[in-house]
Formats: C-alpha cells, sequence, structure tokens
C-alpha cells in the first residue's frame, strides 16, 4: 500500500513570522492600494446624487436616484465619446496586442547580441518619455512642414501638404500608431521574459526531426506563450473603455474633436472642467461596470481555451 502523506498547513500568523521581511516590503503597496484604490470608491455615491461644491461644504447633498445616468443615456455625445473609444480601442487591439508579440519573437529569433541589444533600446526608449513630449513632437511632424509631408514629397505623394492632426479622418489611426509606438518595446517585456525560459533542446530536437524556423516558432515558441498571451488579451479586453487620457489631451484640438472625444476626456471636460461631478462619476461608474463585465468574460473565454486553466 503506498503511504499517504499528509500536508498540515502553517498557521496564517506563523508563516506571516517567518517571512516578515518579504511581507514588509509589501505593506507600502497595500497602503497606496488603499488610500488610491479603496477609500476612493466612496466617491461612487456622487454618482446618485446631486453633488456641487456648494453642498458638499453644506453637507446637505441631494439624492436623485438614477437620473443621472438617464441623462447620460440620452446624451449624444456621450454616445459620440463611446463610438469613438471602441473604434479606437479595436485598433489598437487589433495593431497593439500582436505588435509585442511579433517583436519579441523577432528579438528572441536574433543571432547578434548587439544587434539585439540595439533594437530593444530603441523600441523601449518612447515608453520612458511622457504623452506631454511625445504630443510635441508628434504635433510638429504631422504639421504641414513636418517630417512626414517632407518624407511624402521625396515620393512623390505629398500632394497638397496638409496638417494631418487637423482631420477627423486621420485621428484614429494617428491615435493608434503613436500609442503602439510608445509601448510596443515595453510591452514586449514579460513575453521575451517567457521565451528566455524555454528549454534549449526543444529546438535541437525539432532541428534533428527537420523542422525549419517558421515551424519550430508556430510549434515550440508561439505555445510556450500561450498563458502570458492569455493574460494580456484579459487586461486589454478590461480596459477597452479606457482610452489613454494624456494621449488624447496633447493631441486633440478643436477640428479633431469629434473623432478624438473618448469617454475618459468626455468625463475629465465633465467633471474638472464644467464642474459636472455626479454626470461625470456616473459616467466613470457605469463604463467601469462594464469594464469589470468584460474582464470576467474576457476570462471564462481564455480559461475554456487553455483547458480549464485560469490565468486570474
Amino acid at each position: 500500500m503506498e503511504a499517504k502523506i499528509k500536508y498540515r498547513r502553517k498557521p496564517v500568523g506563523d508563516v506571516l513570522k517567518s517571512q516578515w521581511e518579504l511581507q514588509s516590503m509589501v505593506i507600502p503597496g497595500v497602503i497606496f492600494m488603499i488610500i488610491f484604490s479603496f477609500i476612493p470608491m466612496y466617491g461612487a455615491l456622487i454618482a446618485f446624487q446631486n453633488f456641487t461644491m456648494i453642498t458638499a461644504l453644506g453637507g446637505d447633498t441631494q439624492w436623485v436616484g438614477l437620473n443621472n445616468f438617464r441623462m447620460l443615456f440620452n446624451d449624444q455625445f456621450f454616445w459620440n465619446s463611446v463610438r469613438n473609444t471602441l473604434a479606437i480601442s479595436f485598433l489598437k487591439l487589433a495593431i497593439g496586442f500582436v505588435a509585442p508579440i511579433i517583436l519579441a519573437i523577432l528579438i528572441y529569433e536574433m543571432r547578434s547580441g548587439l544587434l539585439k541589444r540595439f533594437i530593444q533600446t530603441v523600441s523601449y526608449l518612447p515608453h520612458f518619455l511622457s504623452w506631454v513630449v511625445l504630443g510635441g513632437m508628434m504635433t510638429v511632424w504631422l504639421s504641414s512642414t513636418g517630417l512626414l509631408n517632407n518624407i511624402l514629397d521625396i515620393f512623390g505623394l505629398a500632394g497638397n501638404r496638409q496638417n494631418w492632426l487637423l482631420s477627423t479622418q486621420n485621428y484614429w489611426m494617428i491615435a493608434v500608431l503613436s500609442d503602439v509606438w510608445k509601448s510596443v518595446g515595453w510591452n514586449s517585456i514579460l513575453f521575451l521574459a517567457v521565451l528566455s525560459k524555454i528549454d534549449p533542446t526543444f529546438f535541437e530536437a525539432a532541428k534533428i526531426d527537420g523542422a525549419s524556423r517558421l515551424q519550430m516558432i508556430r510549434h515550440i515558441t508561439i505555445p510556450s506563450m500561450r498563458l502570458i498571451i492569455s493574460f494580456s488579451f484579459i487586461m486589454t479586453i478590461s480596459g477597452i473603455f479606457g482610452s489613454n487620457l494624456d494621449q488624447t489631451l496633447v493631441l486633440q484640438n478643436p477640428v479633431n474633436r469629434p473623432t478624438s472625444e473618448v469617454i475618459n476626456s468626455y468625463v475629465f471636460n465633465m467633471g474638472i472642467a464644467a464642474g459636472n461631478f455626479s454626470y461625470a462619476t456616473a459616467a466613470g461608474l457605469a463604463t467601469s461596470v462594464i469594464a469589470l463585465t468584460l474582464l470576467i468574460v474576457a476570462n471564462t473565454v481564455t480559461k475554456r481555451l487553455n483547458d480549464g486553466d485560469s490565468i486570474l
């Protein structure tokens, strides 16, 4: 008979005591989360009130139930921001989700260590620049006398020089490509970390069996990234209603506003600029609930695709 080994769990207090050095390193992060993530959740009540700075000082805030949500769902400007957010987010999903995976595989497959380090450095650099800096660069490059028109002029494609940011037709693609340019290198780090853990003997065995480089990428490299790809997909789907506010504020202008106004900038303008705090909170709360729903759905789908293994 096989002996059954029983494992007894240690009390939580004993575990914390034996790991107090490591646990103490988590305390600042926990405090940060409590202050900036959990305590502000109390402010969601404003969505059900007629909240103003005057009533806040007086302490007599009127409850209005779902009136703010009714006005929100009847506001055509809100639905316009929803349309822009979904269009930009789905384009980012189609391009920005795949780009880091392809970049990580290309870097991993490189033989030259010097070239590999150079490409990694160049691709990481935009991540460390703020959107204020990148927005200024984009504004100059996309102006009528900017870099893009000069390049098109070399190939005889410039035609009538235009300011690309002063166009409602161009903004979506400008927002997507500039966001990919800023984030693709940094987002590839997780995939490169996973690729570095692949056992080299897998590739040696495949090479002996006559597999080509593309076949090894298809049957060894990509399957090894399955879990991290699923995790990245879940995070991308959950943030589909959260377009980059910093990017929008620096690239937006009165001309392209019909296609550049996203939910985050709409909430910012209604809440901070216009002072309609209750209405802006209702918009933010509604999109947060939808984002949570998308997170649960995405996790359920990826769990089924991964044979029941849950990512989150």
